[in-house]
């Protein structure tokens, strides 16, 4: 993708491309007007970065440098953003890859030679390659909380998936008494009574006192519950299964509520955050994003409305717009792979939400599934209609009026409005 960020470049004194590694990163660098180029090598350490810097600094006198590298996040990214006179180009690692085979077809790899085809991608193809401009401190905050919280419920469900194969070998009667694996009154019923003799030892009133303490109070649901542990059969007998199994899901318990208290804590953190930032009203208008997925579109579109240029770029980017791919009189479309996949899973999670809450967007949804489309291709379609509302309210600052949006559609005539003039109409 071309890169459209409106701010101007600046006149670089120098060009570097950086090969990442673990613990030492290769490097090769370019005055400009010279086609003379210097490589060497510096330790991942904070010392070092910072002394390779200032070796930078002072033999351009501060001028700005560009430094092209794979990567958009990272300990060696937020350690070079810190420099004002540094000027980050990531270069997709997928990219940089195929630059390399074409050039070297045997699959030979060496970093001081990756270095160097970084450095030929900055110099000769920069304006292929978005230049990272980061948002302001508060948008970061939120990009990094919800970001993380999205790690911890990814962690979670795995541990969940654990748990719950590990109770179907010999405590499945769990997973149909309750619906949720990973609540607190689960959590705490397989630590206090981690098996079903355990369980059928305790006396009917303790069972309804400890669900009254963790907040179950169905007294029918509860009865019910009551009778079918007295009348369960334990799915085996065998002390060489069952016993390691046990000190593996009393861990397992314990992990998830470390997981579910975490997330909890980051909730609070972004609801304090975004309710002191200036866009939060933009976002938190938009049906079905709520107190998770409202964050989220922020962090999502940043601060910086100069970073794109048109809608369009917002759909290409997080692969909801699909591919197109032309060659002679063939044709094709396809869905995009390549692209930020938290990203793509924010609009995608949104649209998917707001179909419980916005008429015309349920409408939608409804008509690219009659169309023959799947769950997730007529999800994609509607999330594709969203990021144009969003991208204008956002660069507008203004919050979404649906009103307003569902009175243009008839303005225009647009087959949704029509449906949903049918849907209303009196029968």
């Amino acid at each position: 993708m071309i890169q459209t960020d409106s701010t101007a470049e600046p006149q670089f004194a120098a060009f570097v491309a950086i090969d990442w590694a673990d613990q030492k990163h290769a490097w090769s660098l370019q005055a400009a007007g010279s086609d003379q180029r210097e490589a060497d090598e510096m330790k991942h350490t904070p010392e070092a970065v910072g002394a390779w810097v200032s070796m930078l600094s002072a033999r351009f006198a501060g001028q700005p440098i560009a430094v092209a590298l794979e990567q958009s996040h990272g300990a060696l990214v937020f350690m070079l953003g810190q420099y004002a006179d540094l000027h980050l180009y990531p270069i997709h690692p997928r990219a940089a890859a195929q630059f390399r085979a074409a050039l070297y077809p045997s699959g030979a790899k060496d970093d001081p030679v990756d270095a160097d085809l970084l450095l030929d991608m900055l110099v000769l193809h920069r304006k292929h390659i978005r230049p990272l401009r980061p948002d302001n401190q508060p948008t970061r905050l939120v990009q990094h909380q919800v970001e993380a919280r999205r790690r911890l419920v990814n962690e979670k469900t795995r541990q969940v998936q654990r748990l719950t194969a590990k109770l179907k070998i010999y405590f499945p009667q769990v997973l149909d008494w309750f619906d949720k694996m990973d609540s607190p009154l689960v959590g705490a019923l397989l630590h206090r009574w981690p098996t079903l003799p355990d369980l059928q030892r305790a006396r009917s009133g303790t069972i309804r006192s400890f669900c009254t303490q963790h907040n179950c109070r169905d007294a029918e649901r509860i009865e019910e519950r009551i009778q079918k542990i007295h009348q369960a059969v334990p799915a085996i007998t065998d002390a060489a299964v069952i016993q390691p199994a046990v000190t593996v899901t009393r861990n397992l318990v314990q992990f998830i509520a470390t997981l579910r208290a975490g997330i909890a804590e980051l909730d609070q953190q972004i609801a304090t955050v975004t309710a002191e930032h200036p866009d939060f009203g933009v976002f938190d208008s938009f049906p079905g994003a709520g107190p998770v997925l409202a964050p989220r579109l922020l962090a999502a579109f940043g601060s910086r409305r100069e970073r794109y240029a048109t809608a369009a770029e917002v759909q290409k980017l997080s692969g909801i717009a699909p591919v197109v791919k032309r060659s002679g009189k063939a044709e094709s479309v396809h869905f995009r792979r390549a692209c930020p996949k938290f990203l793509r899973q924010t609009f995608h999670e949104w649209a998917g939400h707001s179909i419980a809450f916005c008429d015309w967007a349920r409408v939608f949804y409804q008509q690219q599934r009659q169309q023959g489309h799947d769950h997730h291709a007529a999800v994609r379609a509607l999330a594709f209609k969203w990021i144009r509302i969003a991208f204008r309210c956002w660069h507008d600052g203004v919050p979404y009026d649906d009103a307003r949006y569902v009175a243009s559609l008839r303005r225009h005539g647009s087959p949704i409005a029509a449906a949903l003039d049918a849907v209303s109409a009196p029968k």
